[in-house]
């Protein structure tokens, strides 16, 4: 009896994907940068903006992307048993927490801009506003993206051999999670 030849290591999804992932990493990493510089030469105000920030809602969001991230990867490794008809189901718990995720930040954004708050307020509010709309549009991008692969699943395209789809949507909608884990400490907690 033989043994099965052992795998070699792959890049799960599509080489583009990755090149994509890795420009945007970048933009925010630069983001990330200015937001640093900006808050070395202010420290005092960014200190007290940041005591503005609902925190508690920063970590609702972080709860409810990553347990999307953890839907997804529950997605994929259904798909990789053949377990076609699970498939769609957790592509649809992570698209619910990715919309809970935008929910959320709509009430935070109302709120700041019901109380007068916008990009001209002052250099933290400007960081503020920009990098967590900026992760805002990647959140919907990526359940437009969740949602296509959630048609596809459905009509069971993904199983054994044919998840490349799968895991290319799966890898971006594991960056965004990723973005906010960053920005989360970095913009609410830090000080």
């Amino acid at each position: 009896m033989t043994s099965p030849a052992p795998t070699r290591p792959r890049l799960p999804g599509d080489l583009a994907i990755w090149f994509f992932i890795l420009a945007e990493m970048l933009v925010f990493a630069v983001f990330f940068a200015a937001y640093a510089f900006a808050r070395a030469h202010d420290p005092e105000m960014f200190n007290l903006c940041q005591q503005t920030l609902d925190r508690h809602a920063g970590a609702i969001n972080t709860l409810l992307l990553v347990s999307g991230s953890w839907f997804v990867v529950l997605a994929v490794q259904a798909a990789h048993r053949d377990e076609r008809a699970a498939v769609p189901r957790h592509i649809a718990l992570g698209m619910l927490c990715g919309a809970g995720f935008l929910a959320v930040k709509v009430f935070e954004y109302a709120a700041k801009f019901g109380a007068g708050i916008s990009l001209s307020t002052n250099t933290f509010y400007m960081f503020y506003i920009s990098l967590t709309f900026f992760h805002f549009m990647h959140v919907i991008l990526g359940m437009v993206i969740l949602a296509v692969i959630w048609k596809q699943a459905r009509q069971g395209a993904y199983g054994p051999g044919h998840c490349n789809g799968l895991e290319s949507g799966a890898a971006y909608w594991h960056m965004v999670d990723l973005l906010w884990i960053i920005l989360f400490p970095l913009v609410y907690v830090m000080r």
